[in-house]
């Protein structure tokens, strides 16, 4: 959420910077007008409360005096509390109007962000070269099932379409990734490992921006909770309402969660395979951390993310996505593209994100500086990495012309020393 301050002072960058994200910027001009006419009410009300005041004062101190009190200003008395009345049902309309668009108001991006379409991203660094076969590349949707490792078939009469079980060595090596990947960010990048809840209220995902925009992507309960659709969700709430010191900054997490995502907007998307589905497991990286340090932390955490896909040996671009597709929340989003021969494009495997103060504005995050006053963390966070794709990368990039998958060397001690998937 924004600080209607900043809007109210520089209100042309933030008309630009919200119809960048695809937003109105009308919604911010209705906003200042609304500004305007609640301060005017303000003042108007303030007035009307000092005078009412005085008049009561006086009316007192006439009875106290033992003095009668005319009509005439017992009147005008009543007449004060009447129009109080009415400029308070007045202010009562407008702030709740205020507090509906700049709930609805996406963050605006960061002056470094290309403009535009998907076609606008611009790519920051590629590592790795694409693997060439000899016959064409068979997609990891064809491979798992000849392995015996993945059945789309069968979970899709236990639960339904974009759902999978995976079997064997396909459950050992989503396990191995997962471990790996933890190990990684918490022994040599120094993260802290957090197993959060796997439900959260709808307060948590106001904070980090799910809620109101976005509630059909997630699965709500019967009772209120929602299932989250990414760790984010409730690392990033671990920390709401509190005012962290300085001295701690910045602070760091990762976790692994299943996540849960009704893909309410992909009908059509990515319908085979592991690439889209309703339930998927993932590690998340989540920052706080200072506005001084805020974008160094960016790097810091993409690099971390690339790190993964480095010791996987799986080839990769990192792109800084354009204003038009980026999330609700973000002020500078990098998304990692890993390569997928079958499909013989790059395909995003993490996306790495700064959300400056907007995601603690909205879950009263704040942090006390060294001076002594008391201001907004900036958040962050990235996948690294969403394990499904990961896994599909792997049967793709290092499948083998015997129809078996060679293991990547940094997963085989966590598979006992395994250096091959094969048909069982």
């Amino acid at each position: 959420m924004h600080d209607l301050k900043e809007i109210r002072q520089q209100p042309e960058r933030f008309r630009r910077g919200v119809e960048k994200k695809g937003g109105s910027g009308a919604d911010v001009e209705r906003l200042v007008a609304l500004d305007t006419r609640r301060r005017e009410v303000l003042i108007r009300v303030e007035a009307l409360r000092a005078e009412r005041n005085r008049s009561s004062e006086a009316i007192a101190a006439s009875r106290r005096q033992g003095q009668s009190v005319d009509e005439a200003m017992q009147a005008a008395a009543r007449g004060l509390g009447e129009q109080i009345r009415q400029v308070e049902a007045e202010l009562a309309e407008v702030e709740p109007e205020i507090d509906r668009i700049l709930r609805a108001l996406p963050n605006i991006p960061n002056d470094d962000v290309p403009e535009g379409d998907e076609s606008q991203n611009r790519e920051v660094r590629r590592w790795g070269e694409p693997a060439v076969f000899d016959e064409p590349a068979k997609p990891h949707w064809e491979i798992g099932v000849e392995l015996g490792i993945v059945d789309f078939e069968r979970a899709g009469k236990v639960s339904g379409p974009r759902f999978a079980f995976l079997r064997a060595d396909g459950a050992r090596l989503e396990r191995a990734l997962i471990d790996f990947m933890l190990d990684l960010h918490t022994r040599k990048h120094g993260y802290t490992e957090i197993w959060p809840p796997l439900l959260v209220n709808a307060d948590s995902a106001f904070g980090t921006g799910q809620l109101p925009k976005f509630g059909q992507d997630m699965f709500q309960t019967t009772d209120g909770y929602y299932l989250i659709p990414t760790a984010e969700v409730p690392v990033t709430n671990l920390h709401s309402g509190e005012i962290l010191s300085a001295a701690d900054l910045p602070l760091r997490y990762c976790a692994y969660t299943p996540c849960f995502r009704s893909e309410a907007g992909a009908a059509g998307r990515d319908t085979r395979g592991l690439i889209r589905n309703h339930q998927f497991n993932k590690v998340e990286l989540v920052k706080f951390t200072t506005e001084e340090d805020s974008y160094s932390e960016l790097e810091s955490l993409r690099r971390d993310a690339e790190s993964v896909l480095e010791a996987l040996g799986l080839p990769y671009r990192t792109v800084v996505v354009a204003t038009g597709e980026m999330t609700f929340s973000n002020a500078r989003q990098y998304d990692l593209e890993v390569w997928f021969p079958a499909q013989n494009m790059y395909r995003e495997i993490s996306s790495c994100s700064n959300f400056e103060a907007f995601q603690a504005r909205r879950a009263n995050i704040r942090y006390r500086s060294e001076a002594g006053d008391v201001r907004h963390v900036h958040t962050l966070n990235g996948s690294a990495l969403a394990v499904g794709r990961t896994f599909a990368a792997i049967l793709e990039n290092y499948q083998q012309r015997d129809g078996s998958v060679m293991v990547p060397k940094a997963l085989r001690a966590y598979l006992g020393g395994q250096d091959r998937i094969a048909r069982g």
